[in-house]
């Protein structure tokens, strides 16, 4: 099959650093072409891929100072892909809303992940007007706001299985990884480590948005080295990182519609205690993989249990549910399903909209439940 995976361009595909939805597209599009595909990824120019690349401009929009306008390049992006578009037996979009109404004009199937929060009011707005396009949710949560969207299939995300694996390390600190912002309440993460009397390493990005918020509001609880900052890591550090950790603590405040450093938590076998928003209850196991609990005093209550949870059997969760192989698979069979079964009906205005219903022997290869997936292999 010839794809088209098509990425934002503020980060290159994989992202140097932090960047989930880039590292995201960058294992999908690498278990592709190992599966035989031909794939062609419209990215910046600064991108490492197995596919074949199509840069779009010179480097990651993040990097470069002289943009001031990412919109237009990824507009100017979009008609490019729209004039190769027959080339391609797919294409997979990674830019929310943008190719609705451009690429519903046109021939070639298509579908977006949507890998954003889909909870403000304007959001309802968009899904009404085009809700005949075809979306993938990346969890169940991520749906509910917008119910008027045409959803094909939840596909949660995952990761290479080896690129994360349980090191052999005596854990001794409370882990948090990712992100210091508001919505990932770093200063719950710190109240907790102290409350139970435990160092808390922070490992995470400060986005410019994000730093008067760190100066004003979390340097002054860093006591290090009961409370430690360390910076920004690379994922070839992340093994050692979170297999040294206690658990992972993941006390988000907002609903987040898949949290990646769960999974990467899980692939080194390193339990999670995460607050029960968004899509923490589809990702941890209560009980199994870590504990999802409703406040930062049930936290420091469950944390007595940690030692009950076999770390040899969070990773066996991970490699069930969670590898980058298990969501290419599913990916190709949304691809199929839309090709095959006559995924485009012709208007009377001549424009082509989606019927995004998955084949009943597609959707017969998947056994879900509102907490897990198991890909049925025949």
């Amino acid at each position: 099959m010839q794809i088209a995976q098509i990425a934002p361009l503020t980060e290159a595909i994989p992202p140097k650093l932090y960047g989930g939805t880039e590292r995201i597209i960058s294992w999908l599009v690498d278990e592709l072409v190992a599966l035989g595909h031909e794939v062609v990824l419209f990215a910046s120019g600064d991108s490492q891929t197995s596919a074949k690349l199509e840069a779009c401009w010179p480097k990651a929009l993040r990097l470069d100072g002289s943009v001031r306008d990412p919109n237009a390049l990824h507009m100017a992006m979009l008609e490019q892909v729209r004039q190769r578009a027959h080339g391609f037996d797919f294409l997979h979009f990674h830019l929310d809303y943008y190719p609705f109404s451009l690429f519903a004009r046109q021939h070639t199937p298509f579908v977006t992940t949507l890998h954003g929060r889909l909870d403000l009011p304007e959001h309802r707005v968009v899904f009404a007007t085009f809700p005949s396009i075809p979306v993938v949710s990346i969890s169940d949560a991520q749906r509910r706001p917008v119910s008027r969207a045409r959803w094909i299939r939840t596909i949660h995300h995952g990761l290479p299985e080896q690129l994360l694996t349980p090191q052999p390390v005596k854990p001794t600190y409370f882990a948090f990884l990712g992100r210091i912002s508001p919505e990932k309440a770093v200063d719950q993460a710190i109240w907790i480590a102290k409350r139970c009397g435990l160092p808390l390493k922070i490992a995470a990005k400060i986005d410019a948005v994000d730093r008067d918020y760190f100066e004003s509001e979390i340097r002054k609880l860093l006591t290090p080295p009961d409370i430690e900052y360390i910076g920004e890591i690379s994922d070839s550090e992340k093994s050692s990182f979170l297999s040294g950790a206690v658990a992972l603590l993941a006390p988000i405040a907002w609903p987040e519609p898949f949290g990646l450093v769960l999974i990467e938590a899980m692939a080194c076998g390193t339990p999670v205690i995460a607050f029960n928003r968004g899509s923490v209850p589809e990702i941890i196991e209560d009980g199994l993989t870590g504990f999802v609990v409703e406040d930062k005093e049930k936290a420091v209550t469950i944390t007595e249990r940690l030692s009950r949870l076999s770390r040899g059997a969070i990773r066996k969760r991970f490699e069930e549910r969670f590898t980058a192989r298990r969501m290419a698979c599913e990916y190709l069979m949304v691809y199929r399903s839309l090709i095959e079964k006559g995924a485009y009906r012709q208007l009377p205005d001549g424009v082509r909209t989606t019927l995004v219903n998955p084949a009943p022997s597609i959707a017969a290869n998947f056994v879900e439940t509102s907490t897990q997936r198991t890909f049925a292999t025949k």
